[in-house]
Protein backbone atom coordinates (compact mmCIF):
# COMPACT_ATOMS: atom_id res chain seq x y z
CA UNK A 1 0.00 0.00 0.00
CA UNK A 2 1.30 3.45 -0.72
CA UNK A 3 2.33 5.75 2.46
CA UNK A 4 1.33 9.54 2.26
CA UNK A 5 4.44 11.82 2.72
CA UNK A 6 5.56 15.19 2.51
CA UNK A 7 7.63 16.03 -0.05
CA UNK A 8 9.48 19.91 0.50
CA UNK A 9 10.33 22.00 -2.12
CA UNK A 10 13.41 24.15 -1.98
CA UNK A 11 13.30 27.94 -3.71
CA UNK A 12 14.58 27.01 -6.94
CA UNK A 13 12.49 24.68 -8.01
CA UNK A 14 9.05 25.94 -6.83
CA UNK A 15 8.38 27.54 -10.57
CA UNK A 16 8.30 24.03 -11.68
CA UNK A 17 5.09 23.13 -9.02
CA UNK A 18 3.31 26.30 -9.08
CA UNK A 19 5.02 28.14 -6.50
CA UNK A 20 4.10 25.49 -3.55
CA UNK A 21 6.43 25.53 -0.57
CA UNK A 22 5.42 21.44 0.12
CA UNK A 23 3.54 18.81 -1.64
CA UNK A 24 1.51 15.43 0.37
CA UNK A 25 2.37 12.80 -1.74
CA UNK A 26 1.51 9.03 -2.05
CA UNK A 27 4.06 6.13 -3.11
CA UNK A 28 6.01 2.97 -1.01
CA UNK A 29 9.40 4.06 -2.09
CA UNK A 30 11.52 7.32 -3.05
CA UNK A 31 11.05 6.54 -6.47
CA UNK A 32 7.16 5.93 -6.52
CA UNK A 33 7.12 9.54 -4.58
CA UNK A 34 8.85 10.99 -7.23
CA UNK A 35 7.16 9.52 -9.93
CA UNK A 36 3.95 11.15 -8.67
CA UNK A 37 5.31 14.38 -8.47
CA UNK A 38 7.17 14.41 -11.74
CA UNK A 39 3.85 13.06 -13.22
CA UNK A 40 1.78 16.17 -12.10
CA UNK A 41 4.41 18.25 -12.39
CA UNK A 42 6.67 17.31 -15.57
CA UNK A 43 8.98 20.50 -16.19
CA UNK A 44 10.04 19.52 -12.79
CA UNK A 45 11.17 16.20 -13.67
CA UNK A 46 13.64 17.79 -16.38
CA UNK A 47 15.01 19.27 -13.63
CA UNK A 48 15.42 16.26 -11.33
CA UNK A 49 16.76 13.12 -13.79
CA UNK A 50 19.24 12.80 -16.39
CA UNK A 51 17.64 9.86 -17.33
CA UNK A 52 15.04 6.97 -16.66
CA UNK A 53 15.10 6.66 -12.89
CA UNK A 54 18.76 8.59 -12.78
CA UNK A 55 18.47 11.57 -10.77
CA UNK A 56 20.95 14.49 -11.69
CA UNK A 57 24.02 14.49 -9.71
CA UNK A 58 23.45 18.01 -8.91
CA UNK A 59 20.11 17.04 -6.98
CA UNK A 60 20.16 15.84 -3.57
CA UNK A 61 16.91 13.45 -1.98
CA UNK A 62 17.03 13.43 1.87
CA UNK A 63 14.61 11.41 3.64
CA UNK A 64 14.04 12.66 7.23
CA UNK A 65 17.70 14.15 7.59
CA UNK A 66 19.11 11.19 5.79
CA UNK A 67 20.75 11.54 2.26
CA UNK A 68 19.30 8.31 0.22
CA UNK A 69 22.64 7.77 -1.71
CA UNK A 70 23.45 6.18 2.00
CA UNK A 71 20.07 4.39 2.00
CA UNK A 72 18.55 2.39 -0.56
CA UNK A 73 18.72 5.20 -2.88
CA UNK A 74 15.37 5.75 -5.22
CA UNK A 75 14.40 2.32 -3.74
CA UNK A 76 14.39 3.66 -0.19
CA UNK A 77 10.94 2.75 1.70
CA UNK A 78 8.54 5.39 3.23
CA UNK A 79 6.50 5.16 6.04
CA UNK A 80 3.33 7.62 6.88
CA UNK A 81 4.42 11.05 8.24
CA UNK A 82 8.14 10.93 6.01
CA UNK A 83 9.49 14.58 5.04
CA UNK A 84 10.92 13.84 1.88
CA UNK A 85 13.05 16.74 0.80
CA UNK A 86 15.06 17.92 -2.10
CA UNK A 87 17.77 20.12 -2.15
CA UNK A 88 19.99 21.36 -5.50
CA UNK A 89 23.44 21.37 -4.79
CA UNK A 90 24.98 25.27 -4.87
CA UNK A 91 27.97 26.39 -7.11
CA UNK A 92 30.11 29.36 -5.94
CA UNK A 93 33.38 30.37 -5.37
Amino acid sequence: MADTVTVRIPAALRPQTGNQESLTLTGACIGEVLSALTAQYPDLGKRLYKGPQQLNRFINIYLNDEDIRFLDNLDTAVKPGDEVAIIPAIAGG
